[in-house]
């Protein structure tokens, strides 16, 4: 996915995942609950499967790259709250039953590449700043791998893993990928909770079950996120992001206000739920693989593809409450005035 930051780009993403035995279709499917706690820096058949079924049941373990990491880690855990199975880092086999019994079909399927995929127009390079943004007439992705990648909310590494040999730019090639599209209906969202501490969302219905757990990147000490309860004021499917030169980011020099066109590249990626506090919104990003392990500038932001499912059940006036420590509860939280100001 698209690697920028004010100043900088970021080339992590040139690196080859580190493996743990065999990783092709058959292992994957064939996978069984790990008999103890796989290693977090390394790709496994099991966490890939893991990371599936938690997307397909809405507990997003975010970017599926078949690590064990936090994000898949807080899924589990979250997953866990929700059936009443104690559980701690450890994949415990009750969850893993449980998992594989609220889910259908291949964990991994074939997918044959369609001319959509590979049409483009793609970014020739890779924006670094939102200076040099500016220009751009969209912002789409950067290859069709990384269109493909995000389509099966996947890592490109864990794409390329699974494919070897493959060029992902040939429309009628076979690859390998994430069966996502067995994800589960998500029923019509009566409450979200943002967890500023944890950074994580979590979607309630009308009685009160936690029935979608999301990752988030949750504000940032010089641009905190609101407390209090705000309401969703509606959403926006390619949002075009606005800067304010009063926001006064490191690294813009532009001191006169500017647009930057839609596009899963865009700073907002390529969905936007707003709140009822001007400029503060649930977002996409342009790097999946950073959803609540770096900064954002006030608003909560997804992966594209959690926040468009989370976009898709949540209706005007939905309440989002804002927990600043994780034992408060949303009748038990303080209520304060949201700043006014606009953030990404």
């Amino acid at each position: 996915m698209m690697r920028w930051m004010f100043g900088a780009v970021i080339s992590l993403w040139l690196a080859a995942p580190t493996l743990a035995g065999n990783l092709d279709a058959a292992a994957v499917n064939d996978a069984a609950c790990p008999a103890k706690q796989p290693v977090t820096d390394k790709v496994n058949a099991s966490v890939v499967k893991l990371q599936v079924l938690l997307d397909r049941a809405q507990f997003s373990p975010g970017e599926i790259d078949g690590r064990l990491g936090e994000n898949a880690q807080k899924a589990l855990k979250a997953f866990a709250e929700q059936t009443g199975i104690p559980s701690d880092k450890a994949i415990a086999p009750e969850l893993w039953d449980k998992l594989i019994a609220a889910s259908e079909g291949p964990i991994v399927v074939d997918y044959k590449i369609a001319d959509a995929d590979v049409k483009g127009p793609f970014l020739k390079e890779l924006p670094a700043t939102l200076d040099d943004m500016k220009p751009r007439n969209a912002l789409g992705y950067a290859s069709p791998l990384e269109g493909l990648a995000e389509k099966f909310h996947m890592s490109e590494e864990l794409l390329k893993a699974l494919n070897p040999g493959k060029s992902f730019d040939k429309a009628g090639e076979t690859i390998v990928v994430a069966n996502v599209s067995a994800r589960s209906e998500l029923p019509r969202i009566a409450r979200l909770e943002v967890d500023k501490k944890n950074e994580t969302l979590k979607a309630f219905n009308a009685t009160g079950r936690l029935i979608a757990f999301y990752p988030a990147s949750i504000g940032s000490p010089d641009r905190p996120t609101p407390s209090g309860t705000l309401k969703v004021t509606g959403t926006n499917d390619r949002p075009i992001y606005h800067y304010n030169p009063d926001y006064n980011f490191d690294g813009v020099k532009s001191r006169e206000p500017f647009d930057l066109k839609p596009g899963p590249n865009n700073p907002l990626g390529a969905y936007w739920i707003g709140l009822s506090a001007q400029g503060y919104g649930i977002h996409g990003t342009a790097e999946p693989d950073k959803v609540s392990k770096s900064a954002s500038h006030g608003c909560v932001r997804l992966t594209n593809w959690d926040v468009r499912t989370l976009g898709d059940r949540v209706k005007r006036g939905t309440p989002v409450v804002f927990l600043d420590a994780p034992t408060e509860s949303s009748s038990k939280q303080q209520r304060q005035p949201a700043a006014s100001r606009a953030s990404n």
